[in-house]
């Protein structure tokens, strides 16, 4: 019985252990290409809404700007973006970094794309949601500098009505969401989490922030 809770007992700082480790970035790439300008451009849409790409392309810029890093005018880019045909997220990715390179003169590229975005049904709940993976591309190289994933939701509170009540505001909460696309309110919280956070890691600092140079993070 002794060696069975001995045994137990390893186990589970064992499983401890285990759950806490996680691996962190590795920031090598980053720190030798030491980006200083980045073009965020149209995402790539997962999601089943159409109006997503747009709504998270308007939130991006922000936190990457609160980085350190000089983001070119999204509005800007874009229209060059389609004066060259190049009119979505997908099409962009398709082309060829030096040649962007060519024609914005900017270090890196921002990849987006949306897994989730919107508000869902849930029960006794109305759920808005957006869930993203983001990359940054190096121009001149083409290799990948850092990548990560960011998400977050809201959920309507209902806690203390019936349960009639409650199905009823989650049904007309989700409408209401919907049609004045709460999605996009969401997608600023989501982008600066994807940014700030990534998976094991968020982006470095860049070299117009303040603590550039003083203290640059050692991750």
């Amino acid at each position: 019985m002794k060696k069975l809770f001995v045994l137990l007992t390893s186990l589970i700082l064992l499983a401890g252990c285990a759950k806490q480790k996680v691996d962190s970035y590795d920031y090598t790439e980053l720190k030798n290409s030491k980006p200083k300008s980045i073009l965020v451009v149209m995402p790539t849409n997962s999601s089943v809404d159409a109006k997503a790409d747009t709504s998270v392309l308007a939130r991006t810029s922000y936190p990457l700007g609160e980085l350190g890093y000089y983001v070119f005018p999204v509005a800007l880019v874009d229209e060059i973006f389609k004066q060259n045909g190049l009119t979505d997220g997908n099409a962009i990715r398709s082309a060829k970094t030096n040649k962007i390179r060519e024609i914005f003169g900017a270090d890196a590229i921002f990849y987006v794309n949306i897994e989730e975005y919107g508000t869902s049904y849930k029960l006794i709940d109305s759920v808005t949601n957006v869930s993203l993976e983001g990359k940054l591309v190096d121009l001149k190289t083409g290799k990948t500098l850092w990548e990560g994933a960011g998400s977050f939701a809201q959920g309507s509170s209902n806690s203390n009505d019936g349960l009639l009540v409650m199905l009823v505001k989650a049904a007309v909460s989700q409408i209401m969401d919907t049609s004045k696309d709460k999605g996009y309110q969401i997608a600023a919280p989501a982008t600066s989490n994807l940014v700030h956070l990534g998976k094991n890691g968020g982006l470095l600092i860049g070299p117009k922030h303040p603590d550039y140079n003083k203290t640059q993070v050692s991750k």
